[in-house]
């Protein structure tokens, strides 16, 4: 749900149509409950998975056809068509006698939100049954965990990194960045050849926490870690010297305009005209599309620490897959759901996506994601959840409206850091609250 045009990502309203999503929940659930069908649910074999992206809807069914081989269950993706309010819609449904079976959800607290509900199945066991098959990479687990227990599985695995053009890189005499100081220097090198060095966007709105999210966790990963589960301030100076790093770009230039879309940038890198850009792996197929060859003429690599006596850390994203409790077909979404991760149904939703597998026996679905793979692998690189599935979503949705506010007044950045704090200091006292319950 990466917003208006990519997968997993946020997709939700920006703050001045707030008090429109009511409305668009109300709308939402209706077209939920249509999309759904009645009570009886899909015809026996068939059970429907809902997302909220089409481009996701050719490798669900790729995946179900493998897992029908399996199990008998064929996997009906299901677009829910208001991106804007699919969680209210969600939320809405699953009080209802019509709910999904299957959804296509985020991890992380969006998760824990979800099972407070009482909607949802715990997924403990299916967890327990692939790990002990090696189908899944453990650190994952803390992602889909609430209260100790599993409540989703994961569905894919994009890896947040820099993408490139090996071949602008090499006739400008670059090579992916080892270091923070060879990642300023890259940034130097390709600005005095005419190059925008950097990427960087609101576009879409949920981009807005990029810079801030990739420059922190570079810095000081273990305190990202901290501000995202609020053990830590946004007014820290850490926080403060993540956005004076910010600034520092801002100040030389080396940033596209803002209002510039991850397409348009996925196209200015293959063309030469962009030099890096920060993102998932899901944005594969973008840079495909615009020509480029992954592995090939566009590679990715992950950003170097830039405090390297800091445990050396990248960030992942990976969707959850979620069974309801009132679904009309829920015990075979369950068998189903017990075979997401077989090698067989993960390798083919994985290359037709053409993003990371959260199965560690699946074969990486081209060269720059196995280069990805291996890179983590190797460097034992510490695993950290992206913003957007960090905190209590209401303080993610206003953060992010915050962050976009900074990058289009960069010199606003100490009273954004406030705004911020009050704002988490308020959304952390209900959370905890509501765990009382």
């Amino acid at each position: 749900m990466h917003g208006r045009r990519h997968s997993t990502t946020p997709g939700a309203t920006p703050r001045g149509t707030l008090n429109r999503r009511g409305l668009l929940a109300a709308a939402g659930a209706a077209a939920l409950t249509s999309a759904c069908g009645t009570a009886a649910g899909q015809p026996p074999g068939e059970v429907a998975l809902h997302g909220d992206n089409a481009a996701w809807d050719k490798p669900i069914a790729a995946a179900g056809r493998q897992m029908k081989s399996l199990a008998g269950i064929e996997l009906v993706p299901l677009v829910v068509p208001s991106l804007e309010s699919f969680e209210q819609i969600v939320k809405s449904s699953l009080r209802t006698s019509k709910t999904p079976d299957m959804l296509k959800y985020w991890s992380g607290y969006r998760l824990q939100d979800l099972a407070r509900t009482g909607g949802i199945i715990e997924m403990t066991g299916q967890w327990k049954r692939a790990a002990a098959r090696g189908w899944v990479y453990p650190e994952l687990r803390s992602a889909f965990t609430y209260k100790d227990r599993v409540w989703a599985l994961p569905m894919n695995l994009a890896y947040w990194v820099f993408f490139y053009n090996t071949k602008v890189f090499a006739e400008h005499g670059l090579e992916a960045p080892r270091t923070w100081d060879d990642f300023l220097a890259a940034c130097k090198r390709l600005k005095s050849a005419g190059i925008t060095p950097l990427h960087a966007t609101t576009d879409g709105r949920w981009p807005a926490f990029i810079w801030f999210m990739e420059v922190l966790v570079r810095q000081d990963p273990r305190f990202y870690q901290d501000l995202m589960n609020g053990r830590g301030s946004y007014t820290d100076p850490r926080a403060v010297r993540a956005m004076r790093t910010i600034v520092s770009f801002f100040d030389k230039d080396w940033f596209t305009p803002m209002d510039m879309s991850h397409e348009d940038a996925a196209a200015g890198v293959v063309h030469g005209k962009v030099g890096m850009m920060p993102g998932g792996t899901f944005l594969t197929p973008s840079l495909q599309a615009a020509g480029g060859k992954p592995g090939g003429d566009v590679d990715a690599f992950v950003l170097p620490m830039a405090d390297e006596r800091a445990r050396p850390s990248m960030v992942f994203e990976s969707s959850a897959l979620v069974c309801t409790s009132k679904g009309p077909d829920r015990e075979e979404a369950v068998k189903a759901a017990g075979q997401w991760l077989h090698p067989r149904v993960s390798e083919a939703f994985s290359h037709t996506l053409q993003d990371g597998c959260p199965n560690p026996l699946v074969k990486p679905a081209n060269p720059m994601v196995e280069g990805i793979a291996r890179t983590a692998r190797q460097k034992r690189l510490w695993m950290l959840n992206r913003f957007w599935e960090q905190g209590p979503p209401e303080l993610v949705e206003s953060t992010v409206d915050d962050l976009a506010g900074f990058l289009l007044d960069p010199s606003s950045y100490r009273k954004v850091l406030s705004t911020m704090q009050e704002r988490a200091d308020e959304a952390w006292q209900v959370w905890r609250e509501a765990e009382k319950v």
